[in-house]
């Protein structure tokens, strides 16, 4: 079977140099394209030199000559540089694994619509580990039920745009799903001052941002005498570029759907 030829967004990010250190590590991967925004001090610059191995591939902004040797793209950057990358995915006809988050619900549903036309991975968290929490929570929510109150607490480094995390409101969503409720309506983000006794119904999240935390998150059930805790804890970002290679894989042979992780790990 023939090598995967990978374009990178964001080449030159913490994200897009992890990728093209695995994609560069891959036996069965090829790195076809390295893209930058217009403007950026990297563009002309071989992108192996990223992560100190010369490839032959020079970061470029040109995203349809970019796609035009590509079979998949890989995009960790924000929400308004995805949707002009799926646009162009579209009329080359080659699939996307988004791991980036922050979306609003119209862009969301852009995904979804290019999704009829192209195949596409879109997860707020590619580590398979994280992956297999989302599964564990939905499991121990349905244990707990009843007199545990649920917390969602999550860190990041200083550089991230949006708050919650992608992967706590994914959390969010599975705990919430599991109880039988709707998200957008028990959820609270953050309290001070004089709040009340807490509704039995909420769902908490508390954000953390600072130095260079990879991403950790805790689901914390709280109950009359015990607590449960659900942790992961990211070291590096290699666990997402694994997973993001692990859902090109999952896409070869599709021309269209819409996927997750859930999909691409078979916990469906």
């Amino acid at each position: 079977m023939s090598k995967i030829r990978y374009a990178i967004a964001g080449s030159a990010g913490r994200m897009g140099r992890t990728l093209i250190e695995t994609v560069l590590g891959d036996t069965d991967a090829e790195l076809a394209a390295a893209l930058e925004h217009a403007g950026s001090p990297f563009l002309g610059k071989d992108a192996g030199e990223l992560v100190g191995a010369p490839c032959g591939v020079i970061i470029t902004a040109d995203v349809d000559a970019a796609l035009s040797v590509s079979d998949c793209l890989i995009d960790f950057t924000r929400p308004e540089g995805t949707l002009v990358h799926l646009e162009a995915c579209l009329r080359h006809k080659v699939g996307m694994v988004i791991g980036t988050t922050g979306f609003s619900a119209e862009g969301k549903k852009a995904i979804e619509g290019a999704a009829r036309g192209i195949p596409i991975v879109f997860a707020p968290n590619m580590a398979v580990g994280v992956n297999a929490v989302f599964k564990l929570l939905d499991v121990a929510a349905r244990i707990l039920n009843e007199g545990y109150d649920v917390e969602v607490i999550e860190a990041h480094h200083r550089h991230k745009v949006d708050a919650p995390s992608g992967t706590a409101l994914r959390m969010g969503e599975v705990v919430a799903a599991a109880l039988g409720r709707d998200l957008t309506d028990c959820a609270v983000y953050g309290r001070e001052g004089h709040t009340g006794e807490r509704p039995a119904t909420q769902i908490g999240f508390s954000t953390i941002r600072g130095g260079d935390i990879v991403g950790d998150h805790t689901v914390l059930f709280a109950g009359t005498g015990e607590r449960i805790e659900i942790t992961h804890k990211s070291a590096s970002r290699s666990s997402y570029a694994l997973g993001a290679l692990r859902a090109s894989r999952y896409m070869r042979g599709r021309t269209s759907g819409l996927f997750d992780m859930q999909d691409v790990l078979g916990l469906k």
